[in-house]
């Protein structure tokens, strides 16, 4: 495709995002930025939250991981659906009956300052990691067909996609947020809807031929139980999936922050199974796509690139279908690209000044929101500098960075959380965030071993829940003799 014609399609894209924006948020307030007001309906948070969870990772990524995994990444996706249930039935009801705002405050009134800030350290060092590695594969995509035909260096595509994110966040937060992403999810599931047709009508498959071609296929084998040392071996993906889900989706103030702007936790917990289950199926479209892009590049003779993540990018624009293919992979990738970025940058400006600079005790509205002003533009200054690192080291399939991440970095807050709500113990709160540093470092000294260590065996990413159980027992460490009354569900 021609890289103006790209360029147009995205300008177009984001002249209807930015008036959606404006028209939800202009009458946004702080609380409005920051939770919505709670008067967001479930369903529309639900259909919303589909946008957010499926990535710019997830559009690329997964289809591209299929030669090499199958359907593998299935078996994780079902531990999504179980996390997402007890985020519903365990965290829901704690969160809404404290009245938060940061989710991280509950840390505060459970262990003390010490816990509190930990928690929120380590969201800002994972949500920033984890949303600059998402937007990092929208720029190398953008960099391939826009920017490098035209000689604009990397840097200022990082300027351009960054600035774009900031635009459209920074006059109403997770009230503009919760329109743009119903918006962004109906663009994604039309794209991969009509991807996914037109590869398979190229291919000369109807409905039952495409079907019969994906899952006779090699490509979609789904449960690995044969070999424990496998990283595809079935309880470490669906272990993983459900605690992955419960750090990065319950213990995580971007994805929370948009689930509390239901009117009460009944709602939210509605939002939560609906969404849930949309993942599956989106999902399972995904990898479907994958196994048709890879059985189009065998029969035709094509060369698969070296990097698994340029696959549907080369197809979709190198001029192997038709041009809508390619008009609809652009618009899908900024969809679900943005739709991540621009919650996570909301989320980190309300975790930023709440948690960390305190920015909501004792002062005005109109000085919050001074504040909450600078802050935005600091994250998405911040963001595309780690953007830019990232490009200089970037050695692995992108999904598989972001949950490596995930894994080390949301590991001590799965383990704060669940020692606060299941445990009626009280801590020596100074020393958590020295327990919170060594818990990943084990699990890294652990990592590198285990081969050698425990017999060929490899971990995968229930890493995470190794890092959470030492998190865990290191805080079993700090107990003192006295108890606190546990907060009742």
């Amino acid at each position: 495709m021609n890289p103006i014609t790209i360029l147009i399609i995205i300008i177009a894209y984001f002249a209807l995002l930015l008036l959606i924006s404006y028209i939800a948020g202009r009458k946004a307030d702080n609380q409005g930025f920051f939770t919505g007001n709670r008067k967001s309906s479930w369903y529309v948070v639900a259909f919303a939250m589909i946008g957010s969870a499926i990535s710019g990772v997830t559009f690329v990524s997964v289809p591209g991981m299929v030669a090499a995994s199958g359907f593998s990444y299935l078996q994780m996706v079902m531990g999504f659906v179980v996390g997402q249930f007890i985020i519903a039935f365990v965290l829901v009801p704690l969160f809404y009956k404290l009245n938060l705002t940061s989710i991280y405050e509950y840390l505060e009134n459970r262990f003390g300052i010490a816990s509190y800030k930990t928690g929120a350290w380590f969201f800002f060092i994972s949500k920033m990691l984890g949303a600059a590695v998402r937007l990092f594969l929208v720029c190398i995509v953008l960099q391939l067909l826009v920017f490098r035909p035209l000689g604009i260096p990397f840097v200022v595509n990082v300027i351009f996609t960054v600035g774009l994110v900031w635009l459209y966040t920074f006059r109403g937060g997770v009230k503009s947020l919760i329109w743009t992403d119903s918006f962004k999810t109906f663009c994604l599931l039309v794209s991969v809807g009509l991807c996914i047709y037109f590869i398979a009508k190229d291919l000369g498959y109807g409905f039952s031929d495409m079907f019969g071609a994906i899952f006779d296929n090699d490509y979609s084998k789904t449960f690995f139980f044969e070999d424990i040392n496998d990283r595809r071996f079935f309880f470490k993906q669906f272990l993983a999936g459900i605690f992955t889900v419960i750090a990065t989706t319950g213990l995580d103030q971007d994805m929370m922050q948009r689930n509390m702007s239901c009117r009460n936790s009944k709602e939210s917990q509605k939002n939560i199974y609906v969404s849930g289950f949309m993942q599956l199926i989106i999902n399972m479209f995904f990898l479907m796509l994958g196994a048709l892009l890879y059985i189009f590049v065998s029969q035709n003779g094509i060369e698969t690139p070296k990097k698994s993540d340029e696959l549907f990018p080369m197809l979709a624009t190198g001029g192997y279908f038709p041009i809508i293919v390619g008009i609809l992979f652009i618009t899908g990738l900024i969809s679900s690209a943005y739709a991540a970025a621009g919650s996570a940058l909301t989320a980190l400006t309300t975790s930023f000044t709440i948690d960390i600079l305190e920015s909501t005790k004792k002062k005005t509205d109109e000085e919050i929101a001074k504040t909450r002003k600078k802050v935005h533009v600091g994250m998405a200054t911040i963001m595309g500098f780690v953007i830019v690192i990232i490009n200089a080291l970037n050695n692995t399939s992108v999904i598989d960075a972001v949950y490596i991440l995930a894994s080390y970095t949301y590991g001590p807050i799965l383990g704060l959380f669940a020692f606060g709500i299941f445990t009626k113990r009280k801590i020596k709160d100074k020393f958590i965030p020295l327990v919170a540093l060594i818990a990943p470092i084990i699990c890294f000294i652990l990592d590198k071993n285990a081969v050698e260590w425990f017999n060929g065996y490899r971990f995968s990413y229930e890493i995470l829940i190794i890092n959470a159980i030492l998190t865990f027992l290191g805080l079993l460490l700090l107990t003192k003799k006295q108890h606190t009354t546990i907060l009742k569900k």
